[in-house]
């Protein structure tokens, strides 16, 4: 008879890739983005709905936050609302849509600078691309981290026989 040994896993590596992901920092993190994001929108939202005579570039600016925030209430919701570890695919997502958003205002920013000619909006631009290299610094660091715990993942299956067939 054959005996089928699995060699255990090394799980101080495990439990810190669990940990980190299960933190309470990270949890806190989701709350406070929740909470700002929905603050941020409510606010947007009243001036928006109260203020009848806006002129129609500052209605669509405040249509285009108010999407923004209710993005980013339905995403921290989605993390906060997950029972296991996401393994980086919230921070993925957050890349992502931290991306979209900022390249939204920069094309905003310079569309503005063009119609009106004025100097305020291309500094706005300029802040616009310095929060969209970071978001790209964000998203590049997610997938880094997407990619290293999926080739921790394929390591530990090859040691443990795992979809060999």
């Amino acid at each position: 008879m054959t005996s089928t040994h699995f060699p255990m896993p090394p799980t101080a590596d495990l439990r810190r890739l669990l940990d980190a992901e299960l933190s309470l920092r990270s949890r806190l993190g989701y709350v406070g983005l929740l909470l700002s994001s929905a603050a941020m929108t409510a606010v947007i939202l009243s001036l928006w709905l109260t203020e009848p005579t806006l002129p129609v570039r500052t209605a669509v600016a405040f249509a285009v936050l108010t999407v923004i925030g209710l993005a980013w209430v339905v995403f921290a919701g989605w993390v906060l609302t997950r029972r296991r570890p996401l393994f980086g695919r919230d921070r993925l997502v957050a890349g992502w849509m931290a991306v979209t958003f900022t390249s939204a205002f920069a094309v905003g920013t310079l569309a503005v600078g063009y119609l009106s000619g004025g100097a305020a909006p291309y500094a706005a631009s300029a802040m616009a691309l310095v929060l969209l290299a970071v978001a790209v610094a964000a998203l590049v660091r997610a997938r880094r981290n997407i990619a290293r715990l999926t080739a921790r993942r394929e390591a530990l299956e090859r040691e443990l026989g795992i979809n060999e067939q």
